[in-house]
């Protein structure tokens, strides 16, 4: 079964995330979606190492703190996914990103380490979703005060790290 992000309805989602889903073509398939492993590695990898600890401002996280932000991130809405999947309606608690990027120990850490969890992370998350049954990718469940789909899921992930690559490269490149 194909699922195209123009199959996602405005009611499987908060419309917060219309910020990350514009991001990603109506066009693209869930698994393509999530098949943008690469095109992180290779940004990340092209980044100037002077630049892997840098801040543009107080305050705002390096680029190894947006890194480990977008592998906890994936980490909390494949749960989500998994679990709605498996018809675990239970309302789910949002997180505070910014308390998590407070105690990531990303900054002790190499870009190719926090590169390495990131493709196991997302290897593992591609893993998941290709279990899941045609009816499973339909269910919505509730988290952090909204909806969210089991489909909707992997479009949101691709969206928000193509944000993340758009905020570094005009924050952090043109500085």
């Amino acid at each position: 079964m194909r699922i195209l992000k123009s199959d996602i309805h405005q009611e499987e989602y908060k419309p917060y995330y219309d910020l990350y889903l514009r991001r990603v073509s109506d066009s693209t398939e869930l698994f393509e979606a999530l098949g943008q492993k690469n095109e992180l590695i290779h940004f990340y990898e092209s980044l100037p190492e002077h630049l892997h600890g840098f801040r543009y401002d107080e305050g705002k996280w390096t680029p190894r703190q947006i890194l480990q932000h977008l592998i906890d991130t994936e980490r909390i809405f494949v749960n989500r996914a998994l679990r709605f999947a498996r018809e675990d309606y239970t309302e789910l608690p949002g997180y505070d990103e910014n308390q998590y990027a407070e105690h990531c120990n990303s900054n002790q850490r190499t870009i190719q380490q926090l590169l390495e969890e990131y493709s196991i992370v997302r290897s593992s998350s591609i893993l998941l979703f290709r279990s899941f049954s045609q009816t499973a990718f339909k269910n919505i469940g509730l988290a952090s005060g909204g909806p969210f789909s089991v489909r909707v899921i992997p479009f949101i992930l691709s969206g928000h790290q193509r944000h993340h690559i758009h905020v570094i490269k005009q924050r952090y490149l043109n500085s």
